[in-house]
């Protein structure tokens, strides 16, 4: 199974490509664009996954955008009330949340490919969990941990 991860739209933008749990290729945008801590979809970084790999993007089987939105949200909460954001703050994050949501057409584009093959479907579920070699000291073991 082949995974493009991604890591987009806040500070040091990255792509990753994984095969069977085996890394690939990896390539932070910030080495195309020159701009330290780059923000955005790193579009480069992943053509340059692909390139090293050697790989079409067809053979790309699922795609992970690195994304928690509810990381951290009591910390976050607490500095909105002491700090009172600013006007300009929460439109940036306004901003930040559209292009977020919109990952799989800038996806598409960067490839060349439909957005209905990036785009999760019911058809075809995206596996969001590990798959793949288990660690030694778990081979051998049932479900319930016992050898």
């Amino acid at each position: 199974m082949i995974i493009l991860g991604l890591n987009a739209f806040h500070g040091d933008s990255s792509a990753a490509l994984v095969r069977d749990g085996v890394l690939l290729a990896a390539a932070e945008e910030e080495r195309f664009r020159r701009v330290k801590h780059w923000a955005g979809f790193p579009s480069d970084a992943v053509r340059s996954c692909l390139d090293m790999a050697g790989l079409d993007p067809w053979a790309v089987e699922h795609f992970a955008v690195a994304r928690d939105p509810r990381a951290h949200l009591a910390k976050k909460a607490l500095y909105a009330l002491l700090h009172g954001p600013s006007i300009g703050l929460l439109r940036d994050r306004a901003r930040n949340r559209r292009r977020v949501s919109d990952a799989a057409t800038a996806l598409a584009d960067a490839l060349g490919l439909p957005v209905d093959h990036v785009r999760s479907r019911p058809d075809r579920p995206r596996r969001w969990h590990r798959q793949g070699r288990q660690r030694e000291s778990d081979q051998g073991r049932d479900r319930d941990g016992q050898r």
